[in-house]
């Protein structure tokens, strides 16, 4: 059995090596993937107010794919575009699929501490970057099924993804850091910085692959920040701009048609 998921393993991994991680021309990646967290029987991170991170990062996400759609060439697709829950393996299997060049997942913090504020971002590693990062990769990795409830081949398929994923290791870092400092840049808000963490979400992804918290839903003043359209269309923008940044990409022509998962609109 051994030597069989070993000849299995070698010869994925080496399907995997002959794509490039990403493929960007000066119009931008041929494919981007926006990931709208959470959804469904999954809310996500609750607000002081009663605001629930999916509805949130939905809305953010909407935007991100709209700014995209304006500036770029690109083809935008989106995990989610209504309110229902996709499994976190889905997400990055759907980016695999779709042949995506870029792949975002889109949070809200929550933390104990309703003072702590900021934004975060993180890229995968199986080792977490610190206390801080282990606790936002357990709560945002939830959902998945425990080890216990999980079969030898959803153990062999978690091994597999972690391997395509390490090519395009050393551009999610780079493109952590170019959305990172976009969003600072545009907003002002406190730079908890660019870290790694094992979240499920990202396992498995073929490209470049983020995952962003857009501030603390859980601190009064930022839920209120993430429910104002004004501030949803400023971390948009520099969401936009970072994915730009990193590609290369400057010119601003008219998008092609944004698809998700579920369902189907058609930009003009």
């Amino acid at each position: 059995m051994r030597k069989f998921l070993l000849i299995v393993m070698t010869a994925l991994f080496a399907a995997f090596m002959q794509s490039p991680a990403t493929a960007a021309g000066p119009e931008g990646p041929g494919v981007i993937v926006i990931d709208p967290g959470h959804g469904g029987e999954d809310t996500g991170a609750v607000g002081p107010n009663g605001t629930e991170e999916k509805n949130v990062v939905l809305s953010l996400a909407l935007k991100v794919a709209e700014i995209l759609n304006e500036r770029l060439s690109s083809t935008v697709l989106l995990t989610r575009t209504v309110d229902v829950f996709i499994p976190l393996e889905e997400r990055t299997a759907f980016a695999n699929r779709n042949g995506a060049d870029l792949f975002v997942s889109i949070h809200a913090n929550a933390a104990l501490n309703r003072e702590a504020s900021g934004f975060e971002t993180f890229f995968l590693s199986f080792d977490a970057t610190d206390d801080d990062a282990r606790r936002v990769a357990a709560f945002e990795n939830r959902v998945v099924k425990t080890t216990e409830a999980r079969t030898d081949g959803d153990d062999v398929q978690l091994i597999l993804l972690d391997l395509a994923n390490t090519e395009a290791h050393h551009e999610s870092s780079r493109l952590a850091e170019n959305v990172h400092l976009s969003m600072l840049k545009n907003s002002g808000r406190e730079n908890r910085g660019v870290k790694q963490a094992p979240f499920t979400v990202l396992v498995g992804a073929t490209m470049p692959a983020i995952l962003v918290e857009a501030g603390f839903i859980s601190n009064p003043g930022e839920e209120k920040l993430l429910t104002s359209k004004k501030e949803q269309t400023r971390i948009a923008e520099a969401i936009v701009d970072g994915i730009m940044g990193f590609t290369g990409a400057g010119a601003k022509t008219p998008g092609k048609d944004v698809t998700s998962i579920g369902k189907r609109t058609s930009k003009n």
